[in-house]
């Protein structure tokens, strides 16, 4: 199931400082980012693709759903992290004003590794 990790981050008078090193449990493949959102986004699953999605900047509501359980997650701090598992049914949604989540996968893209059918 997907979970939250808190992603190291260096505060001083400089500002902030946040970094992604040793932390993710996967090697990083494919890394994008989702902005300009005007609809909900995702609605599929994956065969082998882990992914981890923050929030750099606004917020957004993820939900997920494994076959067992299921939960909405809020992403509203550039330092939260949610691993997203293959297994794990995503969509992304209420995306603020200027927000852009980042999302880093473990897979190449590869349309074979999408799974389109909600679990029932």
């Amino acid at each position: 199931m997907a979970h939250l990790i808190d992603l190291p981050t260096f505060k001083d008078s400089r500002g902030n400082l946040t970094v992604i090193e040793r932390i993710l449990p996967f090697k990083i493949k494919r890394t994008y980012f989702i902005y300009d959102v005007s609809q909900k986004r995702g609605g599929h699953r994956h065969k082998n693709n882990t992914q981890a999605f923050i929030c750099l900047g606004g917020s957004c509501e993820i939900y997920i759903n494994n076959g067992r359980k299921e939960n909405k997650i809020v992403l509203d701090s550039p330092n939260k992290c949610l691993i997203v598992e293959a297994e794990d049914w995503h969509t992304m949604d209420k995306f603020s004003a200027g927000s852009t989540l980042l999302v880093l996968a473990s897979e190449y893209y590869a349309h074979d590794d999408y799974i389109d059918e909600a679990y029932k």
